[in-house]
């Protein structure tokens, strides 16, 4: 896609390429990265476009919420306030369970959003907080999910019954 650089900061030139492709976000002009309606736009094509947005637009909670729910990786690129969040990480982790590494610490302490993730991506246990790898329900749905997230667990949870049946089937 062509992209005239000497039109970086020309708003309706900018918006109509973002329409097209809003990765080109990352050739707009600062000023225009900081605007709702180009970003938006932007957003709304591609929402990986997230990552080219203006710290303080990284701070929009729609835009933020907008992004997630349609990519909930891109939940990196939010402030560090959104991620601390759960309105707003919790729609990115049904979207992608992986991005529990990047939510503020007292989310990976908090059960309903722990249990999301791991319902999405077992392995994502390891980066919970050491009392939710000690919780059997949030240990079962992400053994279930994915036996390698055994090894994240705590040993006290290795020693649970049903733990183990899922973990060693018996043969029918």
């Amino acid at each position: 896609m062509d992209f005239d650089l000497s039109r970086s900061d020309d708003k309706n030139y900018v918006l109509e390429k973002v329409k097209e492709q809003g990765s080109l976000l990352d050739l707009a002009s600062t000023r225009l990265k900081d605007d709702k309606e180009v970003v938006l736009e932007a957003i709304n094509q591609d929402a990986t476009s997230l990552e080219f947005v203006s710290n303080r637009l990284k701070d929009d909670k729609d835009i933020v919420m907008m992004a997630v729910s349609k990519e909930g990786w891109t939940g990196c690129y939010a402030s560090e306030r959104l991620k601390a969040d759960k309105e707003t990480m919790l729609t990115a982790i049904k979207n992608d369970g992986q991005i529990l590494y990047y939510v503020d610490n007292k989310l990976r302490d908090d059960k309903e959003v722990v249990l999301e993730a791991v319902k999405n991506k077992g392995l994502i246990l390891k980066y919970a907080s050491k009392r939710l790898r000690s919780d059997r329900e949030v240990c079962i749905e992400a053994i279930k999910q994915d036996k390698r997230a055994w090894s994240f667990i705590t040993d006290e949870m290795k020693n649970d019954e049903e733990i183990m049946k899922i973990m060693n089937p018996v043969e029918e």
